[in-house]
């Protein structure tokens, strides 16, 4: 069976992407669709779709409007994010609510995400149908799920990890691992085939959002491609800090509280002194550890999908080429 690379399949699903015409009556709805995805980015979650359908069928242009959907939604959550965070930048340019207003960026918003919807019903199989469109919703749920406890946990110091892989499993891996479950059901996978997949884009999102965790405050700017110590700066309850809080000896601790109740310093000042105490604790190597364990359970789970195993590497090369991982 004829397999295509990741590079392949995003070339393809960007292009169909930039051929998708949103544009509609009034302008003023559609053009920041358009803007959003004109922005760009890594298409995981297409790409993903189309890996785990191309494990079963050669086709894969039968289910671009199903990848375009998933993209379109993840975009969706993105505009919306970037309004609740107040944030002014999205990839180098200016968020919609920036270079709009505020009430733009949520009717645009509530525009893609029915947008989405319609892509993913599009040239769907009829007999695939509600089972392709029960998970879309259940993972669109779980999205905003993931997003109330993201938002509930800015104003607890008692978040504990247990807590926080909850919420990025919802916020994060869902989407992930739905659309792989989606671009298996569309294939023709197997029930167990389906489940495996989904369970492996679960674990390998725990492993990618760690990794994020740890990049924000290990990473090389020039390699992560943005600034080191943004969670820092605005407190964002991360896996590096909840550890480190939970782990701290008593003067430690006092002193990541005092930065985390501080309105007044200086930024190179406060990413400086929180990373020196999570150097004390040793965060770097209990952090990967971690997510050396989520990464293991991804792979165990894709090694279970019943197809044969030289059918699998492209999916495991893109997972691992996202993780930093050597083959």
């Amino acid at each position: 069976m004829k397999q295509q690379t990741s590079e392949q399949l995003f070339g393809q699903i960007q292009d169909y992407i930039e051929h998708l015409s949103y544009m509609r009556e009034p302008k003023g709805l559609y053009e920041p669709i358009e803007y959003v995805l004109s922005l760009g980015g890594k298409r995981l979650r297409p790409v993903l779709m189309l890996l785990a359908y191309n494990l079963y069928r050669e086709d894969v242009e039968q289910i671009f409007p199903q990848a375009a959907g998933i993209e379109t939604y993840h975009n969706f959550t993105l505009l919306h994010d970037d309004l609740m965070d107040k944030a002014d930048m999205r990839r180098g340019k200016p968020v919609v609510h920036k270079k709009w207003n505020e009430n733009t960026a949520i009717l645009s918003g509530d525009a893609m995400l029915i947008l989405a919807f319609q892509l993913m019903l599009r040239q769907c199989p009829a007999e695939k149908m509600q089972r392709v469109m029960e998970v879309f919703g259940q993972v669109a749920l779980e999205v905003c799920e993931g997003q109330q406890w993201d938002m509930e946990f800015e104003t607890r110091q008692d978040v504990s990890v247990g807590e926080y892989i909850e919420m990025i499993r919802l916020k994060t891996s869902v989407l992930l691992a739905g659309a792989l479950q989606i671009g298996a059901i569309l294939g023709g996978a197997s029930d167990e085939d389906v489940r495996h997949l989904y369970d492996f884009g679960i674990q390998a999102g725990l492993a990618f959002q760690l990794q994020d965790d740890y990049l924000d405050v290990y990473g090389d700017p020039a390699v992560f491609g943005k600034k080191i110590g943004g969670d820092i700066l605005c407190n964002k309850k991360t896996y590096m800090l909840i550890t480190a809080l939970n782990r701290a000896d008593e003067s430690d601790r006092k002193e990541l509280l005092r930065w985390l109740g501080a309105c007044d310093f200086v930024a190179e000042e406060k990413i400086a002194a929180v990373t020196s105490i999570y150097n004390r604790i040793g965060m770097a190597g209990i952090c990967e550890e971690e997510i050396e364990k989520y990464y293991s359970k991804a792979l165990e789970f894709l090694n279970k999908v019943s197809v044969d195993a030289s059918l699998k590497e492209n999916l495991r090369t893109f997972v691992c080429r996202l993780m930093n991982r050597k083959l």
